[in-house]
């Protein structure tokens, strides 16, 4: 199975089958489980796993089961092999220009920004310039919009994570309309009758949808 260092999936996740929570922790962690459920089960084909990132509530794939894992292992391998072939090959072809001396960038990436005429005169009497103007009001934004932004990210990765498994339960609709308008009890309510596992992960993750600025919580 993938390591920690070379697997795209560095989260930590969560695992259902069948409305029921069977697994959470690291992806390699979710893999020993399915490997384990499907040892305990030789002559049944297992239930399908839905996997959950707990970042983003975003479905991703499942782990292969055992079978399949040594089949895949082979076929990345080879992959890995080609590209490092190619990318010695192009290495090769253009090495890189000696860097000229001078103040480090720190990061800084330049891209194109589109503003009004009235924009650039007020930038261009700012301290240090148009960009660390900008510089300055996106961090002053990203500040004063933290709680707003947080609150949307878990309204986001709740709705995820609710779409993908529990798009045919009862009031499924009125719930998404009571998550993006932040109305907890509402929420709460039409969550009741879905099964516990689904229901508990789902307020975890909706928790910070329903937070005001003054830290209220979610009624439980």
């Amino acid at each position: 199975m993938p390591t920690a260092d070379s697997s795209p999936h560095n989260s930590v996740y969560t695992a259902f089958s069948q409305g029921r929570r069977v697994a959470h922790g690291r992806y390699d962690d979710i893999a020993r489980a399915l490997a384990a459920a499907v040892a305990a089960t030789p002559a049944d084909v297992p239930a399908p796993w839905l996997v959950f990132d707990d970042a983003t509530g975003a479905p991703i794939d499942t782990p292969p089961l055992p079978q399949d894992a040594a089949r895949l292992k082979a076929a990345r391998a080879g992959r890995a092999a080609i590209s490092a072939a190619q990318a010695l090959a192009k290495a090769d072809e253009c090495s890189p220009a000696p860097r000229a001396a001078g103040r480090p960038r720190l990061g800084v990436v330049a891209r194109e920004v589109t503003l009004l005429p009235r924009h650039w005169e007020w930038l261009s009497v700012q301290p240090g310039g148009a960009s660390a103007a900008l510089r300055r009001l996106i961090d002053k934004a990203r500040k004063d919009n933290k709680s707003a932004d947080s609150r949307r990210a878990a309204s986001e990765r709740s709705y995820k994570f609710m779409s993908a498994i529990a798009g045919d339960q009862p009031q499924f609709e009125e719930a998404a309309r009571a998550l993006f308008a932040g109305d907890a009890v509402r929420f709460a309510g039409h969550v009741a009758d879905w099964p516990p596992d689904v229901r508990t992960y789902l307020m975890q993750l909706a928790e910070a949808a329903f937070l005001a600025d003054e830290a209220q919580g979610l009624p439980q």
